[in-house]
């Protein structure tokens, strides 16, 4: 064993040098710098696999490319040398990960935008120098590949003073994959802006600015996706491709010419959409498998590895999983064909094994086999005597027990885990058995303190999926996995969309002609667009609004505060109001006295419960932040605040009432074991209450694999335990023996009784009938409650309701959430049989979603025809509760690979596992449906794919074209997607406010409703809302966006919109650095609109109604109800002769004919002698 690591050094690094020094690994690294051939290492196990490999990484001193069976197995492989080289290297060689595309070329489908970007970046670093790594799988790096010279010529490098023109550098673009979109938040986006170009290339930190002057490169500068203001300035940029076959226009054109003559007119039908947007140069999908007739890839990953090392993991069944793997896709390839399907062999796209295994034979290579063949003196073979080590499933009297045996026969043992709170919990669970033990904070192993004892065993942090035994070094290694069943998490490829959220008061983005919107004085109207007007002072630009009998409202640009887009909570059209009249008047009356009551009653209750008292928690001990180390994700900010707010709520000593709403896998019950987790700590119980018992059941589950390094006693209360289990519960309850106990409304029953209860948890509870809510109010008002809730509520609603209720939100998707690929594709029995083969072989499950009841049992036995060896199962809402539950319950517990179901499937449900969704006959769903349908896969680290099928467009009505139009839009995860994610919100905030509120949100549109709701709460609270004022200004200036200078009219309008409503001079100093950043030098036309936004914010503040010019003078008319008193206005015109007052309270400025800077400051010297009169 290790001996004598005394000194301040790498601890971790010592003793996985030492088992480096192990006579079989010694004589590995030996062979590899001699280069004296082909190499087979045996024996190893395990995590053992990558000791080895590194080794052979570390002697060669050049590139390696390492090959595994699977890509999950190349994933974790790929993971585990990050991790050793960052340990055992002084510099590591950078480990880039080359995924398999996860895509069956015969199914109508290009492979996930994310895994393409992710395959051309692992090409591009393999064509740079210097030493690297490469981990692929055997299918990822059988496709077939271009040219590697023809690859890098996808790629550019761009550097300031050179010239490439923009228009050039957008088609460039757009031919390797890229889709223009602005602003510029995700990798593989562009936009191009006059002479400012914005790109997201995959591999960049952040995205960069290009700023050209002609065609010439002035400038380049990375930017931030939330504020899209610029950070630093680069020298140059490196673009790559997001796909590595990337044909230009002219390959589409020429393919659509021959593929007349490739197929036989019996095919052509199937190709129509195909052709057509080949005819204009445009890719469609699949086109990666369709394009290889005319442009044919005859190039492969070896091309990519010159000088290259090769590490072949188990030969025999790599190279078989490809045979295998070939021989499916020639079945489905012959399928297609008798099917008339127009489709390339499989030979055109991937390599067979014969190909795979001869050029594999000319590359030096290292095979790495876990048979256990003693070699002769003369053998190429290497044996490394390596044993797996046992899983021991959190049983940690049984993990100490061996443990000391291994260290009383002088084993040195490490423990590896994912996060330094894991570790951390680890070492204090061997310091209460005694074993001396040593923390390496830092993942890769160095720490300051030094080890104070022989035979200490380390703990450290850091990725191996399995631990391993090394006999000859006496090194015992155990992982996360090995102990506690700790779930490893691969990281997201890439950064997710901004983190956070932007409110949910609409900037215009998605407002076309013909929508609804709302003018706070005049009512409901139709959008019709922007329109130009010529007046006196020259043209200006004004939203047009019509209203009833065709009466048309010109809204001027810089009074777009008054409008909002209309939204509702059924979805429903409104009628429109009728300009002049008082309709609109009496409904806004009607319902604040509405809110009126509605907010006293909340506000009585909310007063109640601040006078009862309630048991007080201390505040947080060691073992809680031992706890919330242990969490071994990040938390989003969202999840903070709401953790912090929970906290405080519990150590005040009145009872807490919050509620916590946030979509399903955004880590609510997180939340929730935090707080269980200190109620516990003050030796109270904890009750965890869920709608149904399958959400009972998944609870149950989670907290136990939360809790399982500490002793917390929890147990499950439900109609799926026995008379006798429930028995004991209840005993252990009533005696104190329980700490956690996990149920449906069981745990409502007069039979549970409490020795101590400080802390209810409630799941879902609109989901409860009307007697267990009553039992709720009652529990309320004597000990904490947490409400959860899965509906997913506006951030406007929670301001509006700040006062009334304690109310969190997380609105924050976790780190590790992967875009979920969504495809509108035709019916076709191919396409479902394709989808649910490809998420069985990731050892995944499908929700199979046929809203009919009436011929489910019809759609069930076709997923049972096509996939026969599948575990298919049914629920819809005619089955017995009893009986749905138990279906959900076999699914939940991996017991069925295709639940066949209606859209019952449960909001609440969280299954990691089920990462694919078909929808039958999505044409007849509502786009927020469908967003909330979609939103049932995509919960965990792995790639989902939701499949919209529909029938042929020709059977379709008129309707459902229109509907699915939007659906293919909402595929794009585009406009329609933020319009069905707000209508989910707004359908959560009615089920909120209820029944009647629901119609006055209808009434008057969402945000309308939230700032009437927010003054009516500030008037019950005592306090004076800020009286609406509406300043207008009339300066007869040209004040607009010039077409010039932003062409696009949709752009103009959200800009115009973001100025009317700046809250502030700050946020209007930032709208104008944006805008300089983001769209160049502006013309004075807009200078002269931030001049009027920022002369209307003070005006506002000093109360003044209107300031108009006519002629050489300014005239200032003020509210009836300003604070500015006439007396002192009379003062200010004594002192100044070019002011006076008129008797009908405006005041007037003589001014002459200045230019404009002249004429604002004029104006704003006058806001300055009235502040301070």
């Amino acid at each position: 064993m290790v001996t004598g690591i005394t000194a301040r050094v790498n601890a971790l690094e010592a003793v996985l040098q030492n088992a480096l020094e192990t006579p079989a690994l010694k004589q590995l690294a030996a062979r590899v710098r001699e280069g004296t051939g082909d190499l087979t290492i045996s024996g190893v196990t395990g995590g053992a696999r990558a000791l080895a490999i590194a080794q052979v990484i570390l002697a060669g001193h050049g590139p390696v490319a390492v090959f595994a069976v699977n890509n999950k197995d190349a994933q974790n492989l790929s993971r585990e040398l990050r991790y050793l080289l960052r340990v055992l290297a002084s510099q590591a060689p950078p480990v880039v990960h080359f995924p398999s595309p996860e895509v069956d070329p015969y199914r109508g489908l290009s492979p996930h935008p994310e895994v393409s970007a992710a395959r051309a970046e692992a090409l591009w670093q393999l064509l740079q120098d210097g030493p690297r790594v490469l981990v692929a799988s055997a299918r990822g790096a059988s496709v077939r590949l271009p040219d590697p010279q023809h690859f890098l010529s996808y790629c550019l490098e761009l550097k300031t003073g050179e010239d490439f023109p923009p228009e050039l550098l957008r088609r460039h673009l757009h031919d390797v994959g890229y889709v223009e979109d602005d602003p510029v938040t995700e990798p593989g986006e562009f936009s191009l802006r006059g002479g400012i170009l914005d790109l997201f290339s995959p591999q960049m930190e952040h995205p960069v600015r290009l700023e050209f002057f002609g065609d010439q490169l002035e400038s380049l500068r990375t930017f931030d996706v939330d504020s899209q203001r610029s950070v630093a300035s680069v020298e140059r940029a490196q673009v790559l491709p997001m796909r590595e076959f990337c044909p230009d226009s002219s390959t589409f054109k020429r393919w659509a010419d021959e593929a007349p003559r490739q197929w036989s007119p019996a095919f052509l039908p199937h190709l129509e959409e195909e052709l057509a947007l080949a005819r204009q140069g445009e890719p469609f999908a699949a086109f990666e498998f369709l394009l290889p007739a005319v442009a044919p890839l005859e190039h492969s990953l070896f091309d990519y590895l010159s000088g290259f090392r090769l590490v072949v993991n188990d030969r025999d069944v790599l190279e078989d999983t490809i045979a295998r793997h070939h021989a499916e896709l020639y079945e489905r390839y012959v399928d297609r064909i008798e099917a008339c399907k127009p489709v390339l062999a499989p030979d055109k796209i991937y390599m067979t094994a014969e190909e795979f295994s001869g050029r594999l034979e000319r590359f030096p290579r290292t095979e790495v086999e876990e048979l256990s063949v003693q070699q002769s003196e003369a053998s190429s073979t290497v044996f490394v005597s390596a044993q797996s080590t046992r899983n021991y499933h959190g049983n940690v009297r049984a993990l100490i027990a061996e443990l000391t045996k291994s260290l009383e026969a002088g084993e040195q043992l490490v423990f590896l885990f994912s996060n330094l709170g894991r570790a951390e919990r680890m070492k204090d669970v061997l310091l209460e058995y005694g074993v001396p033990s040593h923390l390496c904070r830092s993942e890769d192993g160095h720490d300051d303190s030094a080890l104070t004892s022989e035979g200490a065993v380390l703990v450290g942090v850091g990725f191996m999926h399995d631990g391993f035994y090394l006999p000859a070094s006496g090194l015992r290694v155990l992982t996360g996995c090995d102990v506690f069943d700790e779930f490893e998490v691969s990281p997201a490829p890439r950064r997710s969309k901004s983190a956070q959220r932007q409110l949910f008061l609409s900037d215009f983005r998605d407002l076309k002609p013909g929508d609804y919107v709302v003018h706070i004085e005049h009512g409901i109207g139709q959008f019709q667009g922007l329109s130009n007007l010529q007046l006196q002072d020259g043209a200006r630009e004004f939203v047009l609004l019509t209203y009833t009998d065709d009466a048309k409202l010109y809204v001027p640009v810089e009074r777009l505060d008054l409008i909002q887009k209309y939204t509702s909570v059924g979805g429903a059209k409104p009628a429109l109001d009728r300009l002049g009249g008082t309709s609109w008047a009496r409904t806004k009356a009607r319902i604040k006295k509405s809110m009126r009551d509605m907010a006293g009653e909340l506000l009585r209750l909310y007063a109640e419960r601040q006078r009862v008292q309630g048991f007080t928690f201390s505040q947080d001990t060691t073992w809680q932040q031992e706890f919330e180390d242990a969490f071994e994700f990040e938390l989003t900010r969202d999840q903070i605040d709401a953790i912090e707010a929970v906290k405080r709520d519990m150590e005040n000593s009145r009872p807490m009432d919050r509620l916590l709403c946030g979509d399903v896998g955004y880590g609510k019950t997180e939340v929730a074991m935090r707080a269980a987790f200190k109620a516990v700590m003050d030796a109270k119980q904890v009750a965890v209450l869920a709608p149904t018992t399958v959400l009972a059941f998944q609870h149950y589950n989670t907290f136990k694999q939360r809790f399982v390094a500490f002793p917390v006693r929890i147990q499950l209360l439900s109609r799926f335990r026995s008379p006798r289990q429930q028995k004991e519960t209840l005993e252990d309850l009533e005696t104190g023996r329980l700490d956690i106990v996990i149920g449906t409304h069981r745990l409502l029953s007069k039979d549970v009784v409490f020795k101590d209860l400080g802390l209810v948890v409630v799941d879902e509870e609109q989901r409860f009938g009307v007697t267990h809510k009553e039992r709720l109010k009652a529990l309320k008002t004597k000990v904490d409650v947490l409400t959860l809730s899965a509906t997913p509520i506006p951030r406007t609603l929670n301001m509006a309701f700040l006062g009334l209720r304690d109310m969190s939100t997380i609105e924050t998707p976790p780190k590790n959430r992967l875009a979920i690929q969504t495809s509108v594709l035709r019916y076709s029995p191919d396409v479902i049989r394709s989808a649910i083969e490809l998420e069985l072989a990731r050892k995944g499950q499908v929700y199979f979603v046929h809203n009919r009841v009436e011929t489910i049992q019809s759609a069930a036995a076709l997923v049972q025809q096509l996939i026969p060896e599948a575990r298919v199962g049914i629920a819809h809402g005619q089955m017995s509760e009893r009986e749905l539950e138990r279906v959900m319950l076999r699914f939940v517990r991996d017991e069925l690979d295709v639940l066949v179901a209606t859209t019952i499937i449960e909001n609440g449900l969280d299954i990691p596992r089920v990462n694919t969704i078909i929808i039958n006959r999505a044409d007849l769903y509502g786009l927020s449906q469908l967003y909330q349908l979609r939103g049932r896969v995509g919960r965990s680290d792995r790639r989902a794919y939701a499949y919209l099928l529909i029938p042929s467009e020709e059977t379709l009505t008129g309707i459902a074209r229109k509907r699915l139009a939007a659906i293919r839009e909402f595929s794009d995860l585009g406009t329609g997607f933020r319009v069905a994610a707000m209508d989910l919100e707004i359908r959560g905030a009615g089920n909120l406010l209820g029944a009647e509120q629901h119609g006055h949100i209808d009434a008057v549109g969402f945000e309308l409703y939230c700032r009437l709701l927010e003054q009516t709460v500030q008037e019950q609270q005592g306090q004076r809302p800020a009286e609406e004022i509406s300043t207008s200004i009339n300066l007869n200036l040209d004040i607009r966006i010039p077409e010039s200078y932003i062409p696009d009219s949709s752009r103009r309008l959200r800009i115009y919109k973001r100025i009317s409503s700046a809250a502030d001079p700050d946020e209007l100093r930032a709208l104008q650095h944006e805008m300089l950043d983001r769209f160049g030098k502006y013309p004075e036309p807009v200078e002269n609109l931030f001049r009027y936004a920022r002369l209307r914010q003070e005006a506002l503040a000093l109360q003044i109604q209107s300031i108009e010019k006519n002629r050489s003078q300014v005239f200032f008319r003020f509210s009836e109800q300003s604070r500015v008193e006439p007396e002192k206005l009379m003062r200010l015109v004594t002192r100044n002769k070019k002011i006076s007052f008129s008797p009908q309270g405006v005041l007037a400025i003589e001014v002459g004919s200045p230019a404009p800077v002249a004429l604002f400051d004029s104006i704003h010297k006058v806001f300055d002698q009235i502040r301070v009169i």
